[in-house]
């Protein structure tokens, strides 16, 4: 594993204490993960497709989260089909549907008192 990739059991970004969560947090955190854990929620893509559903992901950038993410388990990548979520992936994933569920209810919330969400 490469020493950029966040493990459990050892210090990550704002901790020292080697806890599974504090590792994943700080993955979570970096610029690029959230985003592309999301668009491969569906699909496999092609590195050139998950640059494009990206947006402005340089592509250097893309290329080390994606390997970070390799590394951690959380992405595959096949010859044929492209980059996808593991099976590690895809439990993650799970926990991102409640929180798009209470995004949707929090940005109602927030139209109704302001008129639109800001």
């Amino acid at each position: 594993m490469s020493k950029a990739s966040p493990l459990p059991g050892h210090k990550v970004r704002g901790s020292t204490t080697g806890r599974p969560i504090m590792a994943l947090l700080d993955q979570l955190g970096r610029r690029w993960t959230l985003r592309i854990l999301w668009e491969l929620r569906d699909n496999h893509l092609t590195f050139r497709e998950l640059q494009q559903a990206c947006g402005a992901a340089s592509p250097s950038v893309l290329n080390s989260r994606l390997r970070e993410l390799r590394e951690l388990r959380l992405v595959i990548h096949t010859r044929r089909a492209g980059y996808g979520l593991s099976p590690l992936g895809r439990g993650l994933l799970e926990f991102f549907t409640p929180l798009q569920a209470w995004s949707d209810e929090w940005a109602k919330a927030l139209e109704g008192a302001t008129g639109r969400p800001d």
